[in-house]
């Protein structure tokens, strides 16, 4: 995690704790679609997880109508970057030259 160093991406919180299971490696970065377009030509695959805020789902209907600035701001910035225990060092080197690489 701190071989990615672009100013332009927000990392996850960590704290160094040994027992963090991190089955999603969730960033932040404002120009989300640039971002997604600049990853899938470098060949990196990721993805967007619950893009839609709860209070803006169906099963939250009631609630629609909340303004949640904080909450929409991270479901539009939001993106979930490739990460599994069976991933190579250089499938790892190159998701994260992917990340540093963005502008």
């Amino acid at each position: 995690m701190n071989e990615i160093n672009n100013p332009k991406v927000l990392l996850p919180f960590y704290k160094g704790a040994r027992n963090h299971v991190f089955h999603l490696f969730v960033v932040r970065v404002e120009k989300r679609d640039a971002f997604l377009e600049h990853l899938k030509k470098c060949g990196v695959q990721a993805l967007v997880h619950y893009p839609v805020s709860p209070h803006k789902q169906k099963a939250l209907i009631e609630f629609v109508s909340l303004k949640l600035p904080i909450t929409e701001a991270i479901h539009d910035t939001v993106v979930s970057l490739p990460i599994s225990p069976v991933m190579t060092n250089e499938e790892v080197d190159a998701v994260i030259k992917s990340v540093n690489t963005y502008n």
